[in-house]
């Protein structure tokens, strides 16, 4: 039997986790070993979605915890290195793109008979000031097998000089874990404890009313909400959006920590119809989006989900690793001097439409376990 690493790091890992862990459960062939980097530490960004989506507990933890990009990837490495040489893998899995993406390939990558795949290879941005494209960069120029999920992530590593025989083309395991708990979703409580105010909120309910519903946003790139100009900006705009219809935003903890240190709440207080939650669990979170009139955001994965349920979704970003969403799905780019004129169009019921991109079927965790089994 082959021993197979996969490692999580952040919250959306888990969820790309989740499907193939579930795959490979009972298999003769590959015995798959966890391995959490604890790069997001807390509950609500990581832990939960251990209990929410099944997920067992991690064989190891790393623990790195939060520390600046240098450091934590230096620590996963330190800690990596030491589960490589102990558990002597056939094979190392990464997802994504984040920080401990990067650190396990370059790890596994320099030791012998280790096998390195990366799942959501050849997505690209263009825009090298995301750490997140440094690391896709990284992690795709050692990898050895690369799985993909559109075709424009295999024109770019063919473009890139990788063999057409390394690169397969598997669906996405976002789209594994939304089918496979759609339904469970539609059972969670849509009721809400407002953060600064002791109101609760049941989107839902503004729904159901016939009325307009609500939009729900995420928020927290750096170059939106770092900056205390763009973020004033943004907050001015949240909250004359939210005087034509309800806004809920399970915040993010670095905007919430921006908008207090930038003197910002005062300005969100005035608009009562501008709702700022605390971050939500997976399935709750789905629930919001499922049921939203619109999602605002500047996220990743969140693009993915809306193009498969075909809500319109405005991602505030200059460029998208996602473009299939854009091309195929319902999402559109904008600025974020666009966001009130795209979101009247949407009122009007003149938002975008679009279908669901190839093998984004919920399947992919199998054909991934097909592949390697076949290494």
């Amino acid at each position: 039997m082959k021993k197979l690493i996969l490692v999580a790091g952040a919250r959306p890992n888990f969820m790309k986790i989740a499907p193939l862990m579930h795959a490979f459960k009972g298999n003769k062939n590959i015995k798959p070993v966890l391995v959490h980097t604890g790069q997001h530490y807390d509950l609500k960004m990581s832990g939960q979605f251990f209990d929410e989506l099944n997920i067992p507990l991690p064989d190891i933890n790393l623990e790195v915890g939060s520390a600046s990009h240098a450091v934590q990837t230096a620590r996963i490495m330190e800690g990596f290195e030491k589960v490589c040489i102990d558990e002597k893998p056939d094979f190392v899995m990464v997802v994504g793109d984040v920080n401990s993406t990067a650190a396990c390939t370059l790890v596994a990558a320099k030791m012998d008979d280790i096998t390195t795949i990366h799942y959501e290879a050849g997505l690209r941005s263009r825009d090298r000031s995301m750490p997140e494209e440094i690391n896709r960069l990284v992690t795709d120029a050692i990898s050895d097998i690369f799985l993909t999920t559109s075709q424009d992530a295999d024109e770019n590593l063919l473009n890139e000089g990788v063999p057409k025989e390394k690169i397969f083309m598997v669906g996405n395991l976002m789209i594994d874990s939304l089918v496979a708990n759609l339904e469970k979703a539609k059972t969670q409580p849509m009721e809400f404890q407002l953060l600064n105010r002791t109101q609760t909120i049941t989107p839902l309910l503004w729904r159901e009313a016939g009325g307009r519903g609500y939009g729900a946003m995420t928020f927290h790139r750096p170059n939106n909400v770092d900056n205390p100009q763009s973020l004033r900006k943004l907050v001015e705009i949240w909250g004359e959006i939210s005087t034509k219809i309800p806004l809920v935003f399970p915040v993010h903890p670095r905007t919430y920590k921006n908008i207090q240190n930038f003197g910002l709440q005062q300005e969100i207080d005035k608009y009562e119809n501008l709702y700022f939650i605390e971050p939500l669990g997976y399935l709750n979170f789905i629930n919001l989006i499922k049921n939203a009139k619109f999602a605002l955001t500047d996220s990743g994965g969140i693009q993915e989900e809306t193009t498969y349920m075909n809500i319109p979704c405005l991602t505030v970003r200059p460029n998208t690793e996602r473009p299939v969403t854009i091309w195929e799905g319902s999402n559109k780019l904008i600025k974020i001097n666009e966001i009130e004129t795209e979101i009247d169009l949407i009122l009007q019921g003149k938002e975008k439409k679009g279908k669901t991109p190839k093998f984004w079927d919920g399947q992919t965790a199998e054909r991934i376990v097909k592949i390697i089994e076949n290494l």
